[in-house]
């Protein structure tokens, strides 16, 4: 015996209460109120769709713009709202957590900036901040890496092997992945300002390429400190690297340089650093590409909300629901 298919549009008396409606009445009439209150809608709706396309292409536009032109204040409005926006919706809808990992992040970074912009700048202060941020920038790594593993576990069915739905370890996948993406990108980000802080307190490198000091043999540009062992010796902490330059630097210092300041230029002369041949090993290559997935979640965790908001405002300003 087949069931009969309910008609939705089949009439229904709407001076009747729901209370006193039979189950499928008051199905048949909420459905009806529903598509009597969205009639002529599409228009409106198209209408709106237009409005967020042409939003955003006239906001890359702007950024691109803006990014050429003005680099300083683009890094550092994008750098101010990807450090408020999230927190600001954390507080919005109680979100404990973040708020919590987000204090925490900012007190310690907080410290390491300014032991970095402190003047007169002490010998150990380069080092330590960029072990700082190398340590972020590998947390940052290793949370993406166990965020994507989780989300494929899930799409694989391993998640009934512990007895847990797909939506739970589908969560923890996508936080893994967020704070991973969210942190390695302030930590890039503010890696950058001290990096140009630090080296222009030295005095080998300014940002109009000017050193303000000669560079002696066997010193480090980046950090101040000698080299210990030649590039080509192997060290028993770090080794030594020769750019294409011939400028020799701290393993260290020129991989914070590098990777976690951005800096893909001698800190002396500003010759272009190859990193492809600067790291031979093949596990190494990875790190590149992912720094360059982060510059791309920048624009999206930054910019993206206030592009919505902006969005959301000219629908409301023309009465578009």
């Amino acid at each position: 015996m087949h069931q009969q298919h309910m008609d939705l549009h089949a009439p229904v008396d709407l001076n009747k209460s729901l209370d006193d409606m039979t189950p499928e009445e008051r199905m048949r009439a909420e459905h009806q109120i529903m598509v009597e209150k969205h009639r002529g809608h599409d228009a409106m709706h198209s209408e709106m769709v237009m409005i967020l396309f042409v939003t955003l292409v006239i906001a890359q536009i702007i950024l691109v713009e803006w990014k050429k032109r003005h680099y300083s204040s683009y890094s550092f409005v994008t750098l101010l709202a990807m450090w408020l926006i999230p927190l600001i919706m954390s507080c919005t809808f109680g979100w404990m957590r973040f708020i919590v990992i987000w204090l925490i992040f900012t007190c310690i970074t907080a410290l390491v900036m300014r032991r970095a912009i402190s003047k007169p700048i002490q010998g150990t202060t380069p080092r330590l901040v960029y072990k700082w941020f190398y340590f972020i920038y590998k947390l940052s790594y290793g949370l993406g890496i166990v965020g994507y593993l989780v989300i494929m576990a899930a799409f694989l069915g391993m998640n009934y092997i512990f007895s847990q739905p797909p939506n739970t370890w589908m969560d923890v996948g996508l936080m893994f992945c967020f704070y991973g993406l969210y942190i390695g990108v302030l930590g890039r980000d503010i890696s950058e300002i001290c990096s140009d802080k630090m080296a222009a307190a030295i005095g080998y490198y300014t940002p109009q390429g000017i050193p303000t000091r000669h560079l002696e043999q066997n010193v480090c540009a980046v950090c101040g400190n000698q080299l210990l062992v030649s590039e080509k010796e192997e060290g028993v902490i770090e080794n030594t690297y020769k750019l294409s330059c011939n400028h020799v630097f701290h393993e260290f210092c020129i991989r914070g340089w590098c990777i976690v300041g951005k800096k893909q230029t001698c800190p002396y002369c500003k010759e272009k650093v190859d990193l492809q041949k600067m790291f031979r090993n093949p596990w190494e290559k990875p790190h590149v590409l992912y720094g360059r997935l982060l510059d791309w979640i920048r624009w999206l965790v930054a910019w993206q909300p206030l592009i919505f908001f902006i969005v959301q405002g000219i629908n409301w300003m023309l009465g578009l629901e």
